[in-house]
């Protein structure tokens, strides 16, 4: 039965702490064993007041930064003592990023921008990638803008860029950290109705970070980190308790 349900988890992260400063007398612990399973086609907010350690739950989830201990199982593979290599061959396959600000490169087109990690992946830019990146920026509603650069672009349209750029190679999870907290309110209506309505029509799983406690609300489960704990979890009744049960004791590309 454990194995089942392990293996139907996207993410699953048994004991993970992580500290600073190992072995000096600044060491500092900031996530203090932390357990999550995060079920494959879920939209998940995570929440906490600045400096709880959410950035870097985050961090250790996108595997940009090693735990100190615990467990953490990508698709029922485990991630920690992985080499290099392997990170990022798995970072690159099954996680996408979008974050506060777009990251683009600005010499690119945004049609550039978005076949960036097939090219990354493949080490060029196969008539499918294009065609695939081609379709996703009109389907993200900038048809008439994939052979523009950043800078002629709005804030809006640049995160959007960004945001068919972290699903263009189909991850299962994207990790959005704060997408909308750069943008007007129209701009961070349309964004996130875009994560939405991807999340819908793809499958993708999303993970969003985001202070806005309206958008949380508009999210199927919400997660809250305090003091390096994960407090509450609150998702939807029809949910299973037990594939959301949190147990709490004491670049990019």
């Amino acid at each position: 039965m454990e194995t089942a349900q392990a293996a139907s988890n996207l993410i699953a992260l048994q004991g993970i702490r992580k500290s600073y400063n190992l072995g000096l007398p600044s060491q500092t612990e900031v996530l203090h064993g932390i357990d999550l399973q995060i079920a494959s086609r879920e939209f998940v907010a995570l929440m906490g007041p600045s400096g709880s350690g959410k950035s870097t739950l985050l961090n250790i989830l996108g595997l940009l930064e090693p735990m100190t201990e615990g467990s953490y199982q990508l698709q029922g593979e485990e991630m920690r003592g992985m080499d290099d290599a392997g990170l990022t061959l798995r970072r690159r396959r099954m996680l996408g990023f979008v974050f506060q600000f777009h990251h683009l490169l600005p010499a690119f087109t945004a049609l550039e921008n978005v076949t960036l990690p097939a090219m990354m992946m493949e080490g060029r830019v196969s008539p499918k990638s294009l065609r695939h990146a081609q379709d996703l920026l009109a389907d993200v509603g900038l048809a008439a803008a994939m052979h523009k650069r950043p800078a002629e672009l709005s804030g809006g349209m640049q995160q959007r860029v960004a945001i068919a750029r972290a699903v263009v190679q189909e991850p299962p999870l994207v990790l959005a950290d704060e997408p909308t907290g750069n943008l007007d309110q129209a701009s961070s209506a349309e964004v996130f109705g875009l994560l939405r309505r991807l999340h819908a029509e793809r499958g993708i799983s999303f993970l969003v970070v985001t202070h806005d406690a309206g958008l949380a609300a508009r999210c199927d489960r919400r997660l809250e980190v305090v003091d390096g704990r994960l407090q509450k979890d609150t998702g939807p009744p029809s949910r299973p308790a037990s594939a959301a049960q949190l147990i709490v004791p004491a670049t990019m590309y």
